[in-house]
């Protein structure tokens, strides 16, 4: 996803699809370990999507502290 489809989000949207993420990276390094994974660029994928939501959080957290 691009990060401008999550500044658009809620805060609490994003948490929810953080801990959604999260549950699909260990679901899909499950399947990595169990050799029934079918595109292992999955898994950096959806690291990357976290990492953006994490920085998005960290962005707005700075910004309420500005204020």
């Amino acid at each position: 996803m691009k990060p401008a489809h999550f500044r658009e989000m809620s805060q609490e949207e994003i948490n929810l699809k953080l801990e959604e993420l999260e549950k699909h990276l260990f679901e899909l390094r499950s399947q990595a370990v169990t050799e029934k994974l079918e595109n292992s660029k999955a898994i950096i994928n959806v690291k990357r999507d976290i990492a953006r939501i994490k920085t998005i959080m960290r962005e707005r957290a700075l910004e309420s502290i500005k204020k």
